[in-house]
């Protein structure tokens, strides 16, 4: 992202940028930096989820589609399906009942889970599959519309990461992202709350590893519980390419079925396009919510980098000080978010929607 910024910078534009649906794909719109890409037909095949997914991340609704949503990832728990074979574990479905697990794994004399926190940005992971479980999808837009406060939505998020760091290392915060992953591919812990992204680097310790993932269950009703997928990858074309119908061939040959599957089966990756794809066998656990769409963005991509909210998680785990880190979480929002907030009100009240 930062050579791509650069090359911005210098006015030296790519055609089409590969980016993930995430806080720089909202600026980019904001600056009318891509292509309205509504008549390229290949959209038709993307799934409807991943297209609200990126339209959710307009700061105000645009008129328009931006990008071609390629592949995403899912975040959950990852975990050794051996292990729990071994041990006749059974998978949670509710809080109460991963509590209970995580425990049960514990009294076995096995470590339940690792984190690799010493990487600010392993975090997010944990929060963010919480999060879609207990704060509505669209809570930024709400604190920007002054309807909601991050106090009151993430209270009971910050309590459930209180509760799952007491089931990780003494030191949660003494191995990084590598670390954690080495760890974990070595058999030192029992699960691993992380998103399907760091499954190549696991195996890359341990090919022969068999690992399946499970669905956070941050809610005791099951019926709330929804799948932490967001796009990692899409195609946007920029505003001032030359030649869209080139652009649009170089979309067609990416999102020919055979090359969606080869980038699924490298990546481990979800696809965004309708059709008979072949899942790797490390997201069994999740290919219900995947199926029928039952799945909700991180929370993260709506951040401001500014804000290193990854640090503050950090910080908040350390000190356990919940009403500090909230009371600022409210108070960086607003600071970061200054110029969003009032192009959001002003749009709401031009179009007498200030009061939903």
């Amino acid at each position: 992202m930062t050579v791509l910024k650069t090359r911005f910078i210098r006015e030296d534009n790519p055609d089409i940028i590969g980016i993930g649906g995430d806080v720089n794909f909202s600026n980019f719109i904001d600056s009318d930096m891509l292509m309205d890409i509504s008549d390229y037909q290949g959209l038709d095949s993307i799934k409807d989820a991943y297209k609200e997914i990126d339209k959710a991340l307009e700061f105000v609704p645009e008129d328009g589609v931006y990008a071609v949503p390629y592949v995403a990832n899912a975040a959950g728990i990852l975990y050794n399906r051996e292990l729990f074979k071994e041990h006749g574990w059974q998978i949670p479905t509710t809080w109460d009942e991963f509590m209970s697990l995580c425990q049960e794994i514990q009294d076995a004399g096995i470590q339940p889970l690792y984190f690799g926190f010493k990487d600010t940005w392993t975090c997010l992971a944990p929060w963010n599959s919480i999060a879609v479980d207990l704060a509505p999808a669209d809570v930024c837009r709400q604190v920007n519309q002054g309807n909601a406060t991050f106090e009151k939505e993430y209270k009971e998020v910050a309590d459930r990461m209180l509760e799952l760091i007491q089931y990780g290392p003494d030191d949660p915060f003494a191995y990084d992202y590598n670390g954690a992953c080495t760890a974990f591919a070595k058999g030192e812990a029992a699960m691993y709350p992380i998103g399907s992204y760091a499954i190549p680097q696991i195996q890359s310790v341990n090919p022969d590893m068999d690992i399946d993932s499970f669905v956070t269950p941050a809610s005791n009703d099951p019926s709330e519980n929804k799948l932490n997928s967001g796009v990692d990858l899409q195609f946007c074309v920029m505003n001032d390419c030359e030649n869209k119908e080139a652009a649009y061939e170089v979309l067609d040959f990416l999102l020919e079925d055979e090359n969606v599957q080869t980038y699924l089966d490298d990546q481990k990756a979800v696809p965004c396009k309708e059709g008979d794809f072949t899942l790797p066998a490390t997201l069994d656990g999740m290919k219900e919510y995947i199926e029928e769409g039952k799945m909700a963005d991180y929370q993260d991509h709506y951040y401001p980098t500014e804000m290193a909210v990854d640090a503050q998680i950090q910080t908040f785990l350390m000190k356990k000080d919940k009403d500090a880190f909230l009371k600022k979480f409210d108070t960086d929002w607003t600071r970061y978010n200054r110029d969003i907030i009032r192009k959001v009100q002003d749009y709401e009240e031009k179009n007498g929607e200030g009061e939903n």
